[in-house]
């Protein structure tokens, strides 16, 4: 080849690497799936036909870092980004060499410095992923759950809808449902499964009488067969779980307290006619994780007298209180610390509390600081233009993350 063909051919290379670079590139949420394969592919073929000038493969985290196994989470995401990133690279090797010049194949983990709750939390990290890397489509695989069972896909597509972000679902093909939940029936889910529903039948039986011995381990193989797979997002844990059983005993007689004197003010209030009420609605944003954490603290707050948990939407408590004393105790944050060393550990409980972080608002009445945000309660857009406290300001260092680039091929 002369010299004139070397100039020319280097001059077609680069103009094929600037022409990929020029093309916006696609987010692909990553999580270990029967079909993240074949997204993936998908993802590959899009860029090699000229859609697409790079690939970004990204694992949200579902955890926090922080948390006693979040180290262990992160070594796990990261492996599943580096398998990831070698089936791309390998399809890309795989086809013609001119039609893939300039795609880049970039992984990540993001979203780890803070809880995410629900679908607007995950589209919250994708959109600001996507707007530092000049991303514009987000390719959904249709087997994605990052949250153990929990399906978001549904959710994650139209909370995305709402944002300048392209969507769509891979066209690859599933699994059954049956295929699913077969394998999500561990040993480990159902031995926790029994133990817990035995040791709960045989509390409020007799455990020395054979009969109740008998109905009790009948009872407790029932629920563990029809249970065991919808009732743990994750494997129970040899370490964590019984940690968090001793943090939760210690939790019981502090709740018992919580109530004591929430009813001795609040019967109070009621006998003492001078004394006048001022219901509320509320909103406070807490920092516990989802799922079962979640649902103690809703359930906990409802069952101190004077508050009530109306809804729960992603990391947002809407709490209705009878009096000020009991509306001060929810911004000050007491249960939801306890909340956090049931399932985190002591380290967890020193976070701030919503009152420390400026994260929560009166939502009713002359005080009100923010507007009922009945259209985000519908599924709809948040109503962010209303003063609010702590939705205008920048969040704590210790709650958001850009998110950390763990590979970049």
């Amino acid at each position: 080849m002369t010299d004139s063909d070397d100039g020319e051919e280097s001059a077609a290379e680069t103009e094929d690497t600037a022409d990929a670079a020029s093309r916006p590139g696609v987010i692909v949420p990553v999580e270990p799936s029967p079909t993240l394969r074949s997204t993936v592919s998908h993802a590959v073929e899009s860029a090699v036909e000229g859609e697409f000038g790079a690939i970004h493969l990204v694992e949200i985290a579902s955890w926090r870092d922080g948390d006693p196994d979040s180290d262990d989470r992160t070594a796990k995401a990261k492996r599943v980004l580096e398998r990831t990133v070698a089936w791309a690279e390998s399809d890309l090797e795989d086809a013609d060499a001119e039609d893939v010049e300039g795609v880049t194949v970039m992984s990540a983990l993001i979203g780890s410095d803070e809880y995410l709750f629900g679908p607007d939390d995950y589209v919250d990290v994708l959109a600001e992923y996507a707007e530092t890397h000049g991303a514009e489509t987000v390719l959904l695989d249709p087997e994605y759950t990052p949250v153990g069972n929990t399906t978001l896909l549904q959710p994650l597509e139209f909370a995305l809808s709402n944002t300048d972000l392209a969507v769509r679902t891979a066209p690859v093909g599933r699994p059954t449902r049956r295929e699913r939940l077969r394998n999500e029936a561990t040993g480990v889910r159902f031995a926790a499964m029994f133990g817990l529903s035995l040791g709960f039948y045989l509390l409020l039986g007799d455990p020395l009488y054979w009969f109740d011995l008998v109905t009790g381990v009948t009872t407790a193989a029932i629920v563990s067969i029809t249970l065991s797979r919808v009732s743990f997002d994750t494997e129970p844990s040899a370490l964590r779980t019984p940690q968090r059983l001793i943090r939760g005993l210690i939790y019981i007689p502090v709740l018992l307290y919580e109530i004591l004197v929430s009813n001795l003010v609040v019967a109070r209030v009621i006998l003492d006619p001078r004394i006048s009420i001022d219901p509320t609605m509320n909103r406070v944003r807490v920092i516990v994780g989802g799922g079962l954490p979640l649902m103690t603290l809703a359930n906990s707050i409802t069952l101190t007298p004077g508050t009530l948990t109306v809804r729960a939407r992603d990391s947002d408590l809407y709490v209705h209180s009878l009096i000020p004393w009991a509306r001060d105790g929810l911004f000050d944050g007491s249960l939801e610390r306890w909340t956090r060393f049931v399932y985190y550990g002591r380290s967890a409980a020193r976070l701030p509390t919503p009152r420390e972080r400026d994260d929560y608002a009166i939502l009713q009445g002359p005080d009100a600081t923010e507007e009922l945000p009945i259209a985000a309660a519908d599924g709809g857009e948040r109503d962010g233009d209303a003063t609010a406290v702590g939705e205008d300001e920048a969040p704590a260092d210790d709650e958001v993350a850009d998110g950390a680039e763990v590979t970049d091929a």
